[in-house]
């Protein structure tokens, strides 16, 4: 059995950057075969420059060069019955040659299929409903549903029940989780200060885009700064500030003229850790978003953590109260703030522990020693409230 990894294109400000890395070292950890399908990059760039998520066309020019590659392979004969295609994404332009071939193939040369779902269509807070895009990626999931021998990753159990509203028929997994690499992340910011050197730091390392409300981190900063002057309000970015609503660019340069937020632009992943690394906590308040990294790794590096107790974030937080507050509580989250600035969470390091089983987790789902995160039939929901960790 071989794994024919198909991977993401590489952002210096994103995640992706990383992911091939933290996948290659599990893989090998665990002895298995694979083969990374390769695709190419429009530009050297490494840059976001149309749309939000990943680049529009760096996404889409990519993934169809890597799809070439995945079809030449199909019909050589390289990819049997015996192995997988993982996708790292759903959402793959080019995709559609993937069940055009297999059901005109003998199953002798058809592998099993993985998918990772990481949001799209199911969640109305996804960047393709604000883009109007959400009508046609509709479509685009009822034909992944339809690839034969194909079976969906998803991040955590709030996903699954949206998935499951949408009428989706393959079979279902939880991951709960993204992939993440710990160690790899660690090695590079190896001079991380002990908490109570740090800065009185509070750090927004989300895209600056309407679904992660920015407008309440700004109203948290005015509100806070009232009583703890001495507090700082970061904005971290991997290129320059922007948003799918200027509004909220504009306003966060009003607020860092009369000093009352600090923005960090055109960050590389260094740079990012190396502030998060002296900062005491990571605040979050998206609508969505389904898992993020940015909790990972703020956890990894010794940096409190502060999240809106909303959709996945009590399955990724077990629960834990201390760190997280009421959903567009501004009382709660000044609160819970004070608190998280003050000393370290007793749970810290394990949400990172935890999500840096992520692959390993996938891994044994895809060689069939991991049923228990199978969320199919009338008891999907079941194991909803159950702490992870």
């Amino acid at each position: 059995m071989k794994i024919f990894y198909m991977g993401l294109e590489s952002y210096q400000a994103r995640y992706t950057y990383q992911l091939t890395d933290w996948t290659e070292r599990a893989y090998k950890k665990r002895g298995i075969d694979y083969v990374i399908v390769p695709g190419t990059q429009i530009d050297d760039s490494e840059a976001i420059v149309t749309g939000q998520v990943l680049d529009a066309h760096g996404r889409s020019y990519f993934s169809m060069s890597q799809m070439m590659n995945l079809v030449k392979m199909l019909k050589a004969g390289e990819i049997t019955n015996k192995d997988i295609i993982f996708f790292e994404d759903m959402f793959q332009p080019g995709m559609e040659s993937l069940p055009y071939i297999l059901m005109q193939t003998p199953k002798k040369y058809q592998p099993q299929i993985y998918l990772r779902c990481l949001a799209q269509a199911i969640d109305p807070d996804d960047f393709v409903h604000v883009w109007g895009m959400s009508k046609w990626m509709s479509l685009y999931e009822q034909m992944c549903n339809e690839i034969p021998n194909v079976n969906i990753l998803a991040t955590n159990e709030e996903m699954v029940a949206h998935m499951r509203i949408a009428n989706w028929s393959a079979p279902i997994y939880n991951i709960s989780g993204l992939s993440f690499g710990k160690e790899e992340v660690q090695e590079r910011c190896p001079d991380r200060k002990p908490f109570i050197e740090r800065k009185q730091r509070v750090v927004f390392g989300a895209r600056w885009d309407q679904e992660k409300q920015p407008q309440f981190f700004m109203d948290l900063a005015q509100k806070f700064r009232e009583k703890h002057p001495d507090v700082e309000f970061a904005i971290c970015s991997g290129g320059s500030l922007r948003s799918n609503n200027q509004y909220y660019v504009d306003e966060a340069k009003h607020l860092a003229k009369k000093g009352i937020i600090t923005i960090h632009e055109n960050l590389q992943k260094n740079d990012y850790y190396k502030i998060l690394a002296d900062s005491r906590v990571l605040f979050n308040c998206a609508l969505q978003d389904w898992v993020s990294n940015t909790v990972s790794e703020a956890d990894a590096l010794g940096t409190n953590v502060l999240y809106p107790a909303y959709r996945s974030f009590p399955e990724t937080f077990a629960n834990d109260h201390t760190r997280m507050y009421v959903p567009w509580s501004m009382e709660d989250a000044i609160s819970k703030l004070e608190l998280l600035l003050s000393k370290p969470s007793p749970s810290m390091g394990q949400i990172s522990d935890w999500t840096n089983g992520t692959i390993d987790r996938m891994i044994d789902i895809m060689t069939g020693t991991g049923e228990q995160w199978r969320r199919d039939g009338r008891h999907y929901r079941t194991p909803v409230s159950e702490s992870k960790y």
